[in-house]
């Protein structure tokens, strides 16, 4: 059936006392005009019928059957009898423009009883901000326009309209789930707090989310911070802070205006003095370095593409993607966030100069810096990071959902939602492109590796695709790994052993520097680890021997110290010992001066070569691209 186009409101007007109910609950909605009404109430995700009834005002109370599924609803009231075939309305691929949400509309959402019961992914839907944009440019009834004087600074929930903009940015994703196998479970915003939170694996933020209260914001990031995991499929999110007093918003934007005591609750950009608590730590990135486009010139956003930066990431996998691909025509738009970045070799690495959490890894990124012409220059970055126990990923813009008919759209949010939703289980994500590497260490902040051709090579130690940087010779090491301090005569750097057997040393930084030999290795030493202040050496007859830093001197007592657990690599971190053998298995023991069991950890597949650092196992080789883990889940 196709639904006509929503009629004018025909002399009834209406509003929920509630964004919100749970099955089972009754939630009463407000009528305003002449005679009995008639209500249809339908799914609005994918446009079932779930009731008709003749109702009079001022007051009806739907009780809401404990059946009815977790779910956006919109309820529609006319004079008369229920229309149950008018349907909601779809998204019309119209560019944003004038436009209100009919009064005679009324949306809300229907919780799910007992929250996590049916789904571990909950939905956001982003009432507060379907209210603000509620009579845009009326004088003293909605917070538009930005600037201009004659915006109100409150505006109540208790009134008709307050529902999905005619460009319903979330409709696409809403009507998606569902015929794509996912079953879900909704929640208005205003709703977020960490015992609901707390039910669910993945939240999705869906659309154009713009206002958010300090109360949902430390929920979510606290949400992370425990394990949870957030999906923005959104653009220009949790831009302006708000607060909730009652049914009432408030919301100044001006910082001279608002009567609030606790400076870090003024209703301005999150970002803004006096608040300064720029939303990057919740969402990774900002509108201040995105973009948006209106006007005339609002037609570019169908123009636009993504471009794919680092292409091995798990987000891409299946798409057939490599970095340079342009993807997702359509997608950017009409608002979009970014990371402040800076180029690295020709990859994209954060700045965190503006809030964006360290671990943030770019994996697209849009040059929209020509839309200064019609609104706001910059860019768009997707991208993931990691806080906590948790992770977000952001796609970066509002139009996101309505594009998920492209298959490289659709297989991007499908790896999201997957992998984001299921239990967290530690395992390898690539890091880098396929290296073939000699040995490899960590040292602070920075790997270093040894190339086939005997280059020393260095680059940071994070998730980023960053190239190596050739830093002048490995001084003829086959082996690497590096002390967490230094003690007694052995100094903090990077140790190898050449074919030879001879112990170098040279400073750890991202520069040439000389090697200097300090000692030599048992004969036929193939793999190094130092941890607890103890060099550690794997031979090849299958041996592990050891000496303490204490003991260096020129002819040092390395000693037998039982089985080297097969390694053909090693590395120290946090007071054990790691090891590959050649069976592509990492073990570990104690850093003891003597015999120690060796413990199986994981599987490291065809991974060469190993570094331990911070929680995390490092590794490379065998055709496979630099990757990491942690140690423990």
């Amino acid at each position: 059936m196709t639904s006509p186009a929503t009629p004018p409101t025909t002399g009834v007007s209406a509003h929920a006392t509630a964004t919100s109910c749970a099955q089972g609950e009754a939630l009463e909605f407000r009528l305003e005009g002449a005679g009995p009404a008639g209500v249809a109430v339908h799914d609005a995700t994918n446009d079932r019928l779930m009731l008709t009834a003749s109702v009079r005002g001022p007051s009806w109370v739907l009780e809401v059957p404990p059946d009815w599924p977790s779910s956006l609803y919109r309820a529609r009231f006319v004079i008369g009898p229920p229309e149950p075939d008018v349907l909601v309305s779809r998204t019309s691929g119209d560019l944003p423009g004038s436009g209100a949400s009919p009064d005679n509309e009324v949306y809300f959402v229907v919780r799910q009883a007992t929250p996590g019961e049916t789904s571990p992914i909950l939905v956001s839907i982003p009432f507060a901000t379907w209210q603000a944009y509620n009579r845009a440019g009326i004088p003293g009834e909605s917070v538009y326009w930005n600037e201009q004087p004659d915006r109100a600074a409150r505006v109540t929930f208790d009134r008709p309209g307050g529902g999905p903009p005619p460009e319903r940015w979330e409709d696409g994703m809403l009507r998606w789930l569902g015929p794509a196998g996912y079953a879900v479970e909704y929640c208005s915003g205003l709703d977020l707090d960490l015992d609901l939170l707390s039910a669910y694996r993945l939240l999705i933020v869906n659309g154009h989310d713009e206002y958010w209260s300090a109360q949902m914001r430390d929920a979510c990031e606290e949400f992370v911070r425990r394990g949870g995991n957030i999906a923005f499929f959104a653009g220009n999110t949790c831009w302006w802070q708000i607060r909730m007093e009652g049914r009432t918003m408030v919301c100044h934007r001006d910082p001279a205006t608002d009567p609030v005591e606790d400076p870090s609750l003024t209703t301005v950009e999150w970002s803004s003095a006096p608040v300064s608590r720029p939303e990057n730590s919740l969402t990774g990135v900002s509108f201040r370095n995105g973009a948006g486009i209106w006007g005339p010139d609002m037609a570019l956003m169908r123009e636009e593409s993504y471009t794919a930066r680092f292409a091995g990431h798990w987000v891409f996998e299946g798409t057939g993607l490599t970095d340079g691909d342009k993807f997702g025509q359509g997608a950017l738009g009409y608002e979009t966030d970014a990371a402040e970045f800076t180029e690295v070799l020709g990859v994209p690495r954060v700045t965190c100069r503006d809030g964006t959490p360290p671990s943030f890894v770019m994996l697209a990124t849009a040059d929209l810096r020509h839309w200064s012409s019609g609104g706001q220059g910059g860019w768009a970055t997707m991208g993931v990071f990691t806080s906590g126990r948790g992770t977000v990923f952001n796609a970066a813009t509002i139009n996101w959902g309505n594009t998920l008919h492209d298959p490289v759209v659709e297989r991007i949010t499908r790896n999201v939602i997957d992998r984001l939703s299921r239990p967290a289980v530690p395992a390898w994500e690539v890091i880098g492109p396929v290296s073939d590497l000699r040995a490899l260490a960590a040292c602070g902040p920075d790997l270093y590796a040894v190339s086939p051709d005997g280059t020393l090579l260095t680059r940071e130690l994070c998730g980023q695709n960053l190239r190596w940087l050739p830093i002048g010779s490995a001084g003829g090491v086959l082996c690497l790994d590096c002390p967490r301090e230094a003690a007694g005569a052995v100094a903090a750097g990077l140790y190898g052993v050449t074919a030879r057997g001879v112990l170098r040393y040279r400073e750890a930084r991202p520069e040439p520097a000389d090697w200097i030999d300090v000692g030599r290795v048992p004969p036929g030493t193939t793999a190094l680890g130092v941890s607890d202040c103890t060099f550690f050496a794997a031979t090849s007859a299958g041996r592990l021997w050891a000496v303490t830093f204490m003991e260096m001197g020129g002819s040092p007592p390395w000693r037998d110290v039982g089985d080297s657990g097969g390694a053909v690599c090693l590395s120290g971190s946090n007071g054990r010992l790691y090891a590959v053998g050649d069976d592509h298995r990492v073990r570990t023991r104690l850093p003891v001066n003597g015999p120690a069991g060796w413990s199986d950890l994981c599987e490291a597949p065809d991974a060469a070569v190993l570094a331990a650092h911070a929680g995390r196992l490092v590794t490379a080789g065998g055709g496979q691209p630099l990757r990491w883990r942690t140690i423990k889940g």
